[in-house]
């Protein structure tokens, strides 16, 4: 099992989740962040600490759930890590609870 970053946080990327990673397993886009799940070591501490619900476990019974970790997977091969938690996204509050933002949101660009 591995954790997985999901929808919500596009355009949110809020990093409460990153500060309390035991093992430095999430990696930055532009406008969300993944966990790297070969480096994910199960803890599960990270889910509690969205403030969004934008973090599951890959044994989540979602219909995406594929979807997402292929989508984990790959970007956190490209992406730079991150590991200290940094401000949001500026207009946050205006996305995070709009539904579907893969589509019309999501960035293949790293982060900084």
């Amino acid at each position: 099992m591995t954790y997985i970053v999901k929808d919500e946080c596009i355009k949110c990327k809020l990093t409460d989740c990153v500060e309390v990673c035991p093992v430095d397993c999430f990696y930055e886009g532009e406008n969300m962040l993944v966990i790297n799940p070969d480096e994910c070591i199960d803890c599960g501490v990270c889910e509690p600490e969205c403030p969004i619900d934008a973090i599951k476990p890959d044994t989540d019974e979602s219909p995406d759930k594929d979807k997402w970790v292929e989508l984990n997977k790959k970007y956190s091969a490209i992406w730079p890590n991150i590991s200290k938690k940094k401000e949001p996204m500026v207009d946050h509050e205006k996305f995070k609870n709009m539904k579907n933002k893969l589509e019309e949101h999501f960035s293949e660009k790293p982060g900084d």
